[in-house]
């Protein structure tokens, strides 16, 4: 295993710069050339002109401000969602009665739209962060519900009804036969959660905070500046796909390990 693992590693590197530069390179040519097409520096500006709006508002401190503001709100919300939805998808899976019983409840909750959700805590809690971190996470957690409750649904039952034969501690058990199985549904729950809470905390700055990369991406519609808009917009995905590339993909390979053990 280890030895497979070693020789898997370093493919990694020339794949990426075979396959992913090439791809970016394609993407930012197009950019370019659609930008020439249009021949509308205002309505669609170039990458370099989106770079120099980026970079004028780095300087300023703008930037980085909003952008820490954001970032902050995405992991208490996220937080929030993944403890709340996930406690609530495994009571869900392990529990027959409880999911005939609350599954349309959490279907309702699904199919609920953001902007509603959004909306009615701004009016029940006022233009506060307490309002927007609750949006959020009401908004969130439902998904991660969703996804644990058929991760628990999957658990393998002969397994733990090995365990109560020989009477293992339930942490034990938790611990080496719960949790690596959930763990799949919890990187995907997780993966899902970090491309969803950013947009939704997104539209929660744009309607009521004062800052934060929502707020900045409402100022901008106002002044119709689009470089603006879309130098914060490319400067936040960045930083999502950062976390995504070194936090979230090192630890499902880590998590996976147990699967080829």
């Amino acid at each position: 295993m280890k030895l497979t693992a070693a020789l898997e590693t370093p493919r990694l590197r020339p794949e990426w710069l075979r396959l992913k530069l090439p791809s970016l390179a394609a993407l930012l040519i197009l950019w370019q050339l659609a930008s020439v097409l249009i021949a509308d520096a205002v309505l669609f500006p170039s990458p370099l002109a989106t770079l120099t709006a980026g970079y004028a508002h780095l300087v300023a401190g703008d930037l980085l401000f909003s952008l820490a503001v954001t970032l902050a709100r995405v992991a208490v919300a996220f937080f929030f969602a993944m403890v709340i939805g996930s406690a609530i998808g495994i009571a869900l899976g392990r529990s027959p009665a409880m999911d005939t019983f609350f599954g349309g409840w959490l279907s309702i909750a699904l199919n609920m739209p953001a902007l509603v959700t959004i909306v009615l805590c701004y009016v029940w809690f006022g233009l506060s962060e307490t309002a927007a971190i609750v949006a959020v996470t009401i908004n969130k957690a439902p998904t991660v519900a969703a996804i644990m409750r058929e991760g628990a649904k999957a658990l393998d039952q002969q397994l733990l009804e090995t365990t109560q034969v020989f009477a293992v501690p339930r942490m034990r058990v938790l611990r080496r036969v719960i949790l690596p199985q959930l763990a799949p549904s919890f990187i995907a729950s997780a993966r899902a959660g970090l491309a969803l809470t950013w947009k939704i905390v997104l539209v929660v700055e744009l309607l009521g905070r004062p800052n934060g990369v929502g707020f900045q991406i409402r100022t901008f519609f106002n002044y119709f500046d689009i470089a603006g808009i879309l130098a914060y917009s490319l400067a936040f995905i960045i930083i999502v796909l950062a976390i995504e590339s070194l936090i979230v993909q090192p630890i499902e390979r880590r998590v996976g390990r147990w699967r080829h053990a």
